[in-house]
């Protein structure tokens, strides 16, 4: 691949740029299959969580967490060095989770996600399900049982920031809890990965028709399907918007940015202490703030 200059990444829904990728983080080698680069996390954890919603509400709203699915990626090859290039899922977890604001799930939810009224009635509250997956992590010596100190080096994955930068801080807000020691940090933003690998893939077929300006350029971000079809992994399995199959298509992706020799790490900042407008004391949603 040739040396490419910074590329400026849009994020949505604000289209806002949000870093500079340049080229080291995709090595001369990304088409094929490699020998393995140093990685320096031991395991991932793919999440995709799905949360209520009404139709013409955006980001801004005091979603609620209603799934909660993560698959769990490790490597089988990795040497004394650290080096790797192959992942798998070794487990998954997945819960419902009961709203307690709002507990009444809107048609165009119900619609999007799959997820019905009774799955979720008869789901435990997000704390427990905290609690619930805390012993995950715990069964796979990610974490101590007992105060839940990292033991492993692990890294959030999710299609864009949102999941954790929105959703998370939010639940963990109305749901008045801090947001978890093993859930804070930057995330892997697995979105980012691919559309900068796309839009410079399609910028240097184009090098020599731009030459006389400067190759910088902007794009918006794929979703799975499209990060599926620019990666030649195929279609999506399952059914889009349900929070397990939107994980194991990720982990797919994530899978294959490792086969070809990406280095992953984190590339998203999160912010536990975000506020939103609605927010009052903790718990509390000003509905006032919605109208």
């Amino acid at each position: 691949m040739p040396s490419i200059s910074p590329v400026k990444v849009l994020d949505e829904p604000n289209r806002k740029v949000t870093s500079h990728v340049t080229k080291e983080h995709f090595p001369a080698n990304f088409q094929t299959e490699a020998v393995g680069v140093k990685q320096p996390y031991d395991a991932f954890l793919v999440l995709d969580v799905e949360a209520t919603c009404l139709q013409g509400t955006g980001f801004d709203w005091p979603n609620e967490i209603i799934e909660w699915p993560v698959c769990l990626l490790r490597w089988n090859d990795k040497s004394l060095k650290g080096r790797a290039s192959r992942l798998e899922i070794v487990d998954e977890f997945r819960s419902f989770v009961k709203p307690t604001w709002r507990p009444q799930l809107s048609p165009f939810c119900t619609d999007l996600t799959g997820i019905a009224q009774a799955q979720v009635d008869y789901a435990p509250t997000f704390p427990k399900v905290l609690k619930m997956f805390e012993r995950f992590l715990a069964h796979h010596g990610l974490i101590h049982p007992k105060n839940g100190r990292p033991l492993q080096r692990f890294c959030w994955c999710s299609d864009g920031p949102f999941d954790i930068r929105d959703f998370v801080v939010k639940q963990c807000f109305i749901s008045n809890v801090p947001m978890p020691s093993w859930l804070r940090g930057d995330v892997l933003d697995v979105r980012k990965v691919v559309s900068v690998w796309a839009a410079m893939n399609k910028a240097s077929d184009t090098q020599q028709m731009n030459a006389k300006y400067p190759p910088s350029y902007h794009f918006r971000s794929l979703k799975i399907p499209q990060q599926l079809r620019s990666l030649a992994l195929g279609p999506f399995q399952g059914r889009a918007h349900c929070g397990i199959d939107d994980a194991r298509n990720i982990a797919r992706i994530v899978i294959e940015l490792a086969r070809r020799g990406i280095r992953l790490e984190p590339n998203t900042p999160i912010n536990p202490k975000r506020r939103w407008q609605w927010m009052g004391r903790p718990g509390e949603v000003l509905e006032y703030c919605l109208i």
